[in-house]
């Protein structure tokens, strides 16, 4: 079994920051590619930021310039490293991580369950 734990949400003003952690657990044999989407209400889901096996980043435009992924590989962790936050950054942010479980099964995509964050004054 495989397991994404996600930490690192809460309350935040415009302007401030947060970092959030995905660890990710269980019969692990090779990750691909890691990163965070986010929903708020009545939105579907988005991407953030991703990050490949081999550390090439990607992020939508909203983001840009803000926010940072970075990946740990010894710790098959996914950090986002949120800066300059606004109101419209408000949603529940998910991890994601696209994983092998052994050398005969494919690679196959794994969700944390969530952690909200919130921008408001």
């Amino acid at each position: 079994q495989v397991q994404l734990v996600e930490s690192g949400g809460g309350l935040v003003q415009p302007g401030g920051s947060l970092r959030l952690s995905c660890g990710a657990s269980g019969v692990i044999f090779s990750i691909n590619s890691m990163g965070w989407y986010r929903q708020a209400p009545g939105v579907q889901r988005e991407l953030v930021a991703g990050i490949t096996s081999g550390g090439s980043a990607n992020y939508a435009d909203s983001v840009k310039g803000r926010f940072t992924i970075s990946r740990d590989y010894a710790k098959n962790t996914v950090y986002l490293q949120m800066n300059s936050l606004k109101p419209e950054d408000t949603a529940v942010y998910y991890c994601n991580a696209r994983i092998r479980k052994d050398w005969v099964t494919d690679f196959s995509d794994y969700w944390g369950q969530g952690t909200q964050v919130t921008v408001s004054s």
